[in-house]
């Protein structure tokens, strides 16, 4: 703080000597008064008076009568003390002016500023993973303090799950009570927390709550892919594709979660022998299934990342690429253009592509050790019944 009061102190003086600067340094000007300026004006005066005498515009009485006249004004005019300096006289200026920007602009600092703000700003830092964790770890100690605080539980709750802390969350979202029970996207995240404590099970509770959460609002996001989850893992296809599909209808046409909905769809779909919606543009896309060799099978974790890549044959730039979570073998998969890396590289644009699946840690672009991998196949552009074997590892 006291570092800004001598920056604006430093700011104040600068600004000072650049507006004061034509006095401060003025060159030295011979200071005339009041009388020395009127005695010069009526000497003229004479003169021209006594000049007209001798051209003869006027005569003897008339010169006498009005110099007179100019030598009584004369002596009026220098009589009084007012032999003060009329030019160059600047110490009071100076100050004058120092004093009226200095109170001004107190006076706006005074109004607008905030000096304690400003160092609390600075003194800021950026928030870290602990930093987080101490502030929730805070909230859930006040949240003891107050059980009925409803709304209070529902808050730690959420920022439990955005932590990853399923356990935690959902104890506090069964504390949040009432207070979730008219709120669709609460009582959603409360049945997706349940879903992931047993381990993808949604029998029981979870399922009440998802039914709960689309009958207040039937076009939920969360609540309708944790639906059609709940019917996909209970061998239901044909209403996983159903609810999935009005979840599609819903999301930005080309988007990452739109193309994760129809690869789950097309999935779907081929689990339960139904047939594909014909696509405009079949011809013009590459459709398939990747499988996992038996032996790598176990090397699959949950969370890793299936990356199904299509290339120019011979080139190293992506035409296409989908990126979805791993889900049972064999898994669908279909490129298209809205899958394209480039908007002016598109893979309907070639005859032929150079495809090829990973199964990566990551989901990083380069292939890491440990990454899961097939050979590289080249298959004509409209081919729909690819198979892809993931079969190697990534030294």
């Amino acid at each position: 703080m006291f570092s800004f009061y001598i920056a604006a102190f430093l700011l104040l003086v600068l600004v000072l000597v650049l507006l004061l600067r034509p006095l401060l340094f003025a060159g030295k000007v011979q200071e005339t008064s009041r009388r020395q300026m009127n005695a010069v004006i009526y000497r003229e005066e004479l003169e021209k008076l006594a000049a007209e005498h001798s051209a003869g515009m006027i005569n003897a009485q008339e010169y006498e009568m009005s110099h007179a006249e100019m030598r009584q004004r004369l002596f009026q005019d220098t009589s009084e003390e007012d032999d003060k300096a009329v030019m160059g006289s600047t110490k009071k200026v100076v100050i004058g002016t120092c004093l009226f920007i200095a109170l001004l602009s107190t006076a706006l600092y005074l109004s607008v500023g905030d000096v304690v703000r400003v160092a609390q700003h600075n003194q800021q830092k950026p928030m870290t993973q602990e930093g987080v964790e101490k502030m929730v770890a805070d909230f859930a100690s006040k949240m003891e303090k107050e059980p009925d605080n409803l709304k209070g539980w529902a808050m730690l709750a959420r920022s439990y799950r955005i932590l990853g802390r399923s356990e935690d969350a959902a104890k506090a979202y069964g504390r949040a009570g009432s207070f979730i029970d008219n709120d669709p996207e609460l009582l959603a995240e409360y049945a997706d927390t349940l879903v992931a404590v047993a381990n993808g099970n949604f029998s029981g509770k979870p399922l009440q709550l998802i039914q709960q959460a689309l009958k207040l609002d039937p076009n939920n996001l969360l609540a309708l892919w944790l639906s059609g989850s709940a019917s996909f893992n209970g061998g239901n296809y044909k209403a996983a594709t159903q609810t999935w599909e009005k979840l599609a209808k819903q999301l930005p046409p080309g988007s990452e979660e739109a193309r994760a909905i129809e690869t789950s769809i097309a999935e779907a779909r081929s689990k339960g022998g139904l047939s594909q919606k014909a696509s405009p543009q079949v011809a013009q896309s590459v459709s398939g299934k990747v499988e996992i060799s038996a032996d790598l099978k176990s090397l699959v974790k949950p969370g890793d990342v299936l990356m199904v890549i299509a290339r120019k044959p011979g080139e190293r730039m992506p035409v296409a690429v989908l990126k979805v979570p791993v889900t049972d073998s064999p898994m669908s998969f279909a490129l298209t253009d809205k899958l394209a890396m480039n908007p002016n590289a598109l893979i309907s644009q070639l005859p032929e592509v150079a495809i090829e699946a990973r199964i990566s840690k990551t989901g990083m672009a380069k292939a890491e050790s440990g990454d899961l991998l097939s050979t590289v196949q080249t298959v004509a552009l409209g081919s729909n019944q690819v198979k892809i074997v993931i079969n190697q590892v990534q030294k």
